[in-house]
């Protein structure tokens, strides 16, 4: 079966088309609904392949009882035989008359990040010799990832504002045919950027006297209609640097969501932009200051917390054995609490739990003059219930369901009764 003629390849500004269906399958049927696959014999939708996403759209046609059919066009890929496949919820016959629209809005977006992605990599080659190895276009981002070993802010502002000076220009797009044979003495001249591994007829994107590359992709054709593009950000990946950008109206709900969010800012410092770096240093500042304040002030809870329940549990047979139990104490505080009463306090065994939800946090420690492993004792407690924990000689903890936590502390006093004793 002869492969669908690709409208896209000469024309991606072609809204409409008509087609007839030569192929359909069943691609998977979940809850008794089936996922269709329609070949049509000529396509405009560009189906996921190099980093740009699919086309959706409409199939129209007309059933056996003459009514309309409007079909959404869900996905497109292409198999490796070169067939374009059409997802759609409702089966046509081979031969039936469609008339295809394309999601234009959608298919622009596609166009302007795919040619902004064009002009960004040749800057990125052209002036810093940073290869584009990868590209993705994403529902609100784009990327492309470089092969180099460093991309500084200086660098970015200068490709980004070469760009849009291209890109105001208004420069032709071209779309031009060349054999393997010419493509690859262009290549061997440096004047195309790479090619693929194919043999046949390739494809080539030229934007005049800046780029040509190979490339099944649609784009505009002119780089005014990318109408901009904004760099957004920059972050070290395995191969190099992935770099964020966005182009034409993309880029304008950017700004605007930016100013937004921005505006919010000032609101709720009461500050002005210009004054917002300062704002949220202080802050920080601030931030900081209180995190120690908190901590010095849970230490000294924790220390006349501790002072009180030495007080309370005497020692008896040679150990004071304090257990308690919380419900939705920070675990933190009570391991605190742990470590700062068996400090304070000779012959002590700390026995303390915090529940929260389901689960149970138990902390097992003692004081130095007593002599048994902390993490080995809490290990085997738990063992027998399936669980995993541990710790050092002084301090150990883990975690248990709620229902099973007084067995657990029960085998831990039962234990320490029996094996404890003092090092002096």
């Amino acid at each position: 079966m002869p492969v669908s003629e690709r409208l896209y390849y000469s024309d991606p500004f072609l809204k409409s088309f008509s087609a007839v269906v030569t192929d359909v399958r069943e691609r998977s049927r979940q809850e008794g609904e089936s996922l269709w696959q329609v070949a049509l014999d000529r396509t405009a939708f560009y189906p996921t392949s190099g980093g740009q996403p699919f086309d959706t759209g409409t199939l129209r046609a007309t059933s056996r009882g003459g009514s309309g059919l409007d079909i959404p066009v869900e996905g497109v890929e292409e198999d490796e035989a070169g067939e374009v496949w059409h997802y759609v919820r409702k089966p046509l016959s081979a031969g039936t008359q469609v008339e295809a629209e394309i999601d234009w809005e959608r298919r622009f977006d596609h166009m302007q990040q795919h040619t902004g992605q064009h002009l960004l990599s040749a800057l990125f080659l052209a002036k810093h010799n940073a290869a584009t190895v990868s590209f993705h276009l994403g529902d609100t981002l784009s990327t492309i990832d470089l092969a180099t070993a460093s991309v500084t802010p200086r660098v970015l502002e200068e490709v980004e504002r070469a760009a849009n000076q291209i890109i105001g220009e208004d420069r032709p797009v071209g779309i031009h045919y060349a054999s393997r044979a010419e493509a690859e003495a262009m290549l061997a001249a440096g004047v195309l950027r790479k090619l693929p591994d194919r043999e046949g007829e390739i494809r080539l994107i030229e934007i005049a006297d800046c780029d040509r590359n190979a490339c099944g992709g649609t784009h505009v054709r002119s780089t005014g209609q990318i109408g901009g593009l904004l760099v957004r950000g920059v972050e070290k990946v395995s191969r190099g640097y992935r770099v964020e950008f966005v182009c034409g109206l993309r880029a304008v709900k950017t700004a605007r969501a930016d100013a937004a969010t921005l505006a919010q800012l000032t609101a709720s410092l009461s500050a002005g932009a210009p004054d917002l770096p300062a704002a949220v240093e202080r802050l920080k500042a601030e931030a900081r200051g209180g995190a120690k304040e908190r901590q010095r002030l849970r230490e000294e809870l924790a220390d006349y917390h501790a002072s009180r329940l030495a007080v309370e549990v005497p020692i008896d047979k040679g150990v004071r054995l304090v257990d308690r139990a919380w419900k939705d104490r920070d675990p933190d505080y009570v391991r605190l609490l742990a470590s700062r009463l068996t400090a304070a306090v000779p012959e002590t065994v700390a026995i303390l739990s915090s529940e929260s939800g389901a689960t149970v946090r138990v902390i097992l420690a003692r004081s130095l003059d007593l002599d048994f492993d902390c993490g080995k004792m809490l290990k085997e407690a738990l063992a027998q219930f399936g669980l995993r924990g541990g710790g050092s000689q002084d301090l150990a903890q883990g975690d248990i369901a709620t229902q099973d936590a007084p067995a657990l502390r029960a085998a831990l006093v039962s234990t320490i009764r029996a094996n404890t004793h003092s090092r002096r």
